[in-house]
């Protein structure tokens, strides 16, 4: 799932590639919203982002989505 990160003062989104549930990464924004820490979010690679809670503009979070295996196309196509 893809996950955008809007940082106040800074033009680009931080992008990331997560295999965490949508959930779990809500749960993980409202805990650094709430305390004022960090927010820590692991990629699908095993990549550590971390962005300060207090310069968080906004979070998207994309739709959760099944892995396709193989070119994608079904019996019949």
């Amino acid at each position: 799932m893809e996950i955008k990160i809007g940082v106040l003062n800074v033009p680009t989104q931080v992008v990331v590639d997560s295999d965490e549930t949508a959930a779990d990464i809500k749960a993980k924004v409202a805990d650094a919203l709430a305390q004022g820490s960090i927010l820590e979010l692991t990629d699908s690679k095993g990549a550590t982002t971390l962005v300060p809670a207090a310069q968080i503009g906004f979070v998207e979070i994309g739709a959760e989505s099944k892995r396709r295996i193989g070119f994608g196309i079904g019996v019949g196509e």
